[in-house]
């Protein structure tokens, strides 16, 4: 059976650098940001995105964020699998627990959750997760 963890996370860090423009083509940027939870997920992310700019602002993006803390009191780390759309100063995520980053309390993890927010913090996030 899935447990459910909710918590917030704020952004210490947020470090984008274009990658790839050119005239006429949408912008590709590099993004490394640093991220500190809260809640039934603590500790500190590390994450980088790849972002690619419309013409309208809009963005689609992918990253990779190592967690090193806690999920339901257990402790170890993990990676999240980014894949989210931003539109109308809203960010909308879909986070996936990669399959066996696990390390020690938390070997095995598994788990979908994500996240919606605008510019102003601190962002809720939520897991539904379970363990191997």
């Amino acid at each position: 059976m899935k447990a459910h963890a909710k918590g917030t996370f704020e952004l210490k860090a947020w470090d984008e650098k274009p990658l790839n423009e050119m005239n006429g083509m949408p912008k590709l940027t590099r993004v490394s940001v640093i991220k500190s939870y809260q809640g039934d997920i603590t500790g500190e992310g590390k994450l980088e995105y790849l972002m690619m700019y419309r013409d309208d602002g809009s963005a689609s993006f992918v990253g990779l964020e190592r967690v090193v803390g806690s999920v339901g009191g257990r402790l170890g780390s993990f990676v999240f699998q980014h894949i989210g759309v931003f539109k109308d100063g809203v960010a909308t995520v879909t986070l996936i627990v990669v399959p066996g980053s696990g390390t020690g309390d938390l070997h095995g993890l598994g788990g979908e959750g994500g996240f919606t927010v605008g510019h102003q913090g601190p962002y809720p996030v939520t897991l539904d997760y379970d363990f191997e």
